[in-house]
């Protein structure tokens, strides 16, 4: 055995320890590491041969005063496993093998797993030249294609390893690698010629060195006559990255979506049908299936070109006669014959905008031949790629595909037109269009007297009970949605207590086509989302923390109804860098849950905060639901589920955008003490629109000035926004937040019970009292009393140590609560709307005559729905409405 089959050897062995070293259980941070970048397959690392040097290397090998000891580390220095100073060049290092193209490893990559590594330091080799290919199966040789319609050879290059693996994990087999930006070495160039690679898509870092990478092995590959695309990126990711925020979708789609570069292929011919080359398109051989008219045209085309085949000018060659351009619909395809030519799309009702045309394109001829892609028919270099790739397949020229796809554009962009035309003046996409009976149904829903009503008893019947406020609150803020400035909504409550169960329940009710829901959102993704996509739709998120890298979009988006971000990207045309502008239009509503006690303010402000009712009432009530389901009424209920859920949202799609008009909003009051009730108050008047707009088909419609229709607001809707208000917007004057503000009523309560108006200052209580009587966790009853003591409701006497934990209070809990904080007027106090004053008033005064009735009870104050002096709406009756503590407002 030689030297170089003994390294060979040695690095097998290596590679196989490493290997067995990241099964090991104390290693189970390298395992995290591949996890996170979401590389967790175990088949990958046994394919690839991934593994983890620990630093237990030496274990295995005989003491270095042995001879065979010695022997094998001078091997392993000599082969660069081990430094001059006898330790392990990739230690806490990932270690991936790279082989020859005969297989043997002749390098190892290793990637440091320690994120306080400097980034220039993460990436090491051995130190020897740098040789082998990752993946070089996907190079190893081939016979030359024949030219018959077999899929062309194509890889996908990347800069690094890792990124070369994030493909292989979802899918996409043919990826390789450079060794870094700087090192495209010879030997993969050379390999990548002998494969008879005909295309290349470059997959290099978004950054400035990924595009210098990028144009310089696309000039090397070019000039081999290899085709080139470039995978675009956001600016700032790799492959790998972008894999993990966005999905394995989303990078398939890049690779679909890649950019074409150039290419130089002397090979092809130039002509634009026939050519006395010997290589030539195998269009000749299709002509006897064609049309007798078709060949006789294509005869005269070859034999102009024939006779002027000595001349050194191109004599244009006649467009072949096409049958008139007819698009037809065949289910969920779009049908387009040219001539002999069929064009089939798919996927054009999934674009939402005029902005996009994102289709899977098959376009065959008479002969058999055919080219399927995805493409964005929008996007110019995309068209350039499938004409290219379908001239190849099809044996069609690339300028009749071109006048095809031309006209194709024209006919899909008209039928698309008329679609979204359809969306925005009904509300409806025409693949959800409604039949004459559920238009019927639904237009009832929103003529009933006692809307709000059967809202509430609609949420009874798809299975939530309780949360009467919370779940109109919620339903109003989403069909706010097609208001100028719609309300936003954020659920706050401890795990486990129902957040999310509410808002898929307000969600349900609401069409697919009006909500788009995430888990979590990256910090640019909301500017990448398409002009119009977002427009009077909702946008719901999981958990508020999976937003919090898109706070900052979120806020603007709120506030201003619009995004606009300046990006740099390749202009496709000229290949220059270039400031490119995305445009986001609102207005939009946002709903998001949280489990955090402290939500950024910013953000908390522009919201209605509603808490889930966690008292062991409503636990009781979700558990006798939760049996009651299994029952064979809860089994008839479920059925009836479905029922509701369309006539809710097929009401949604028949409620049109209207500006509201409020006679009385000159007499409204609203608290004015913080600079925050500036938004507050905004939400008030807000709420009140929605109410309106929800009731349309009751409302009077006036004529302005301007010809716009208004809707002219009720005394009815205000008293419903009253009765809401003091819940949602009141906790915006508290300092606690609403589970701190029960844990609070609780302790004044049990104080209560204990102590007498003077002694209360003497009264002492622990943790275990309070767990004992509202059976809240440790958890919960510790975070919520250090909230209580940072703002001095409480004070600490004992803990810590093995001392119990007590506390006193340092607030009176025999005071009494003070008035209504967010200061509503009382809707029996507005004065009636005269003509002299506002012209359009006529009637107002005749609409709610039951409103100014002697025994009405006002609604400022304690609130009606808290204190029981008055009936309120089915809806609302079940959770009563608490107000902040008066310790801070005068």
């Amino acid at each position: 055995m030689d030297d170089t089959q003994t390294d060979f050897s040695l690095l097998e062995q290596v590679a196989d320890y490493y290997a067995e070293s990241l099964t090991k259980p104390l290693n189970q941070a390298a395992r995290d590491y591949l996890a996170s970048r979401s590389l967790e397959d175990p088949r990958l690392w046994q394919r690839f041969k991934i593994g983890f040097s620990d630093r237990t290397l030496g274990l295995g090998i005989p003491q270095k005063n042995r001879n065979e000891g010695a022997q094998i580390r001078e091997r392993l220095q000599a082969a660069g496993v081990y430094r001059d100073n006898g330790r392990e060049h990739l230690r806490g290092c990932l270690v991936i093998p790279i082989r020859n193209a005969q297989g043997h490893i002749v390098q190892l990559y290793g990637r440091r797993i320690d994120p306080k590594t400097p980034k220039e330091n993460r990436h090491l080799y051995l130190a020897k030249t740098l040789g082998g290919i990752f993946n070089a199966d996907v190079l190893a040789a081939r016979p030359v294609r024949p030219n018959n319609g077999d899929t062309p050879r194509e890889i996908i290059l990347c800069e690094a390893i890792f990124d070369a693996l994030t493909f292989i994990a979802h899918g996409m087999e043919n990826a390789t690698c450079t060794f870094g930006t700087s090192h495209f070495t010879p030997e993969l160039l050379e390999a990548i010629r002998a494969a008879k690679i005909e295309s290349v898509k470059l997959a290099f870092d978004a950054d400035v060195a990924g595009e210098k990478a990028t144009e310089s092995a696309a000039t090397k590959l070019i000039g081999l006559g290899i085709e080139c695309y470039q995978i675009k990126l956001p600016w700032g990711m790799d492959v790998n990255q972008y894999a993990v925020e966005q999905g394995p979708e989303a990078l398939r789609q890049a690779v679909r979506s890649a950019q074409w570069i150039g290419s130089k292929s002397p090979q092809k011919p130039e002509v634009a049908l026939f050519t006395n080359s010997p290589v030539a398109y195998p269009l000749a051989a299709n002509l006897a299936a064609s049309s007798a008219p078709v060949a006789a045209t294509v005869a005269a085309a070859a034999t102009v070109q024939t006779e002027e085949a000595t001349k050194d000018e191109k004599v244009p060659i006649e467009p072949i006669p096409a049958a008139p351009a007819t698009l037809t619909q065949r289910g969920e395809h779009h049908e387009l014959q040219l001539g002999d030519r069929i064009y089939r799309a798919g996927g054009l009702d999934k674009n939402s905008s005029l902005e996009v045309m994102k289709i899977t394109l098959r376009v065959s001829e008479p002969g058999g031949l055919m080219h399927i892609d995805s493409l964005d028919l929008y996007r110019d270099g995309e068209r350039r790629k499938f004409i290219d790739r379908a001239a190849e397949e099809t044996g069609l020229t690339k300028d009749l595909l071109k006048r095809d796809l031309g006209k194709l554009l024209l006919a899909l962009e008209q039928s698309q037109e008329q679609r979204l035309a359809v969306s925005h003046t009904t509300g409806q996409d025409a693949a959800t269009a409604m039949s004459i009976e559920d238009r019927h149904h639904a237009d009832e829903f929103l003529k009933a007297p006692d809307l709000i009503g059967r809202i509430g008893r609609d949420f009874e019947t798809c299975g939530v009970v309780g949360e009467g406020a919370n779940r109109l609150v919620g339903y109003l803020a989403c069909t706010s949605r097609l208001l100028r400035r719609p309300l936003a909504v954020i659920i706050q409550s401890t795990s486990a207590a129902g957040k999310s169960t509410l808002m898929e329940a307000v969600l349900a009710l609401f069409p697919e086509e009006e909500r788009i829901k995430y888990s979590a959102m990256t910090g640019q993704s909301l500017y990448y989302l398409g002009e119009t996509n977002l427009k009077h739709k909702i946008l719901a998120i999981v958990e508020e923390e999976g937003a919090e890298k898109a706070s900052y979009a979120l806020k603007l988006l709120q506030s201003e109804g619009e995004l606009t971000i300046a990006s740099t990207g390749k202009n496709a045309k000229t290949g220059q860098m270039e400031t490119q502008t995305y445009h986001v239009e609102g207005p939009v509503m946002i709903f998001l849950t949280t489990t955090a006690i402290d939500i950024d303010e910013e953000l908390q402000n522009r919201c209605l905060t509603l808490a889930v009712d966690e008292s062991s009432s409503q636990t009781r009530r979700i558990h006798e639901l939760q049996r009651a389901s299994r029952t064979l009424a809860g089994i008839e209920r479920g059925a009836a589920r479905e029922a509701i859920l369309r006539l809710h949202r097929n009401a949604q799609r028949l409620l049109e955008s209207f500006p509201i008009w409020n006679p009385w909003v000159e007499q409204l009051t609203f608290t004015s003490e913080r600079t925050r009730t500036r938004r507050d108050h905004e939400k008030y008047l807000t709420l009140i629109d929605t109410v309106t707009l929800l009731h349309q088909r009751q409302r009077e419609k006036i004529q302005l000035p301007s010809g716009r229709t208004a809707l002219v607001v009720t005394l009815s809707d205000i008293e419903t926004a009253n009765r809401l208000a003091p819940e949602v917007l009141g906790r915006s004057l508290d300092e606690l937040p609403p589970q701190t503000r029960k844990l609070w009523d609780e302790i004044k309560c049990h104080a209560r019970e204990a102590t007498t108006a003077t002694d209360w200052k003497h009264h002492h209580f622990t943790r275990r009292e309070l767990r004992e009587k509202i059976g809240w966790s440790v958890t919960q009853i510790r975070t919520h009393l250090e909230r209580l003591h940072e703002l001095e409701y409480i004070l600490p006497r004992h803990g810590r140590n093995g001392v119990r934990f007590e506390y006193s209070l340092q607030l009176d809990p025999h005071q009494t609560q003070g008035p209504d904080q967010i200061g509503l007027i009382d809707v029996k106090s507005l004065q009636p709307v005269h003509s002299s004053v506002h012209p359009y008033a006529a009637h107002l005064t005749e609409q709610n005559p039951h409103l100014s009735a002697p025994d009405k009870t006002p609604v400022s104050g304690p609130s009606p729905l808290a204190t029981g002096l008055c009936a309120p709406p089915d809806g609302l009756a079940e959770t009563p409405i608490r107000h902040p503590e008066s310790r801070i407002v005068a």
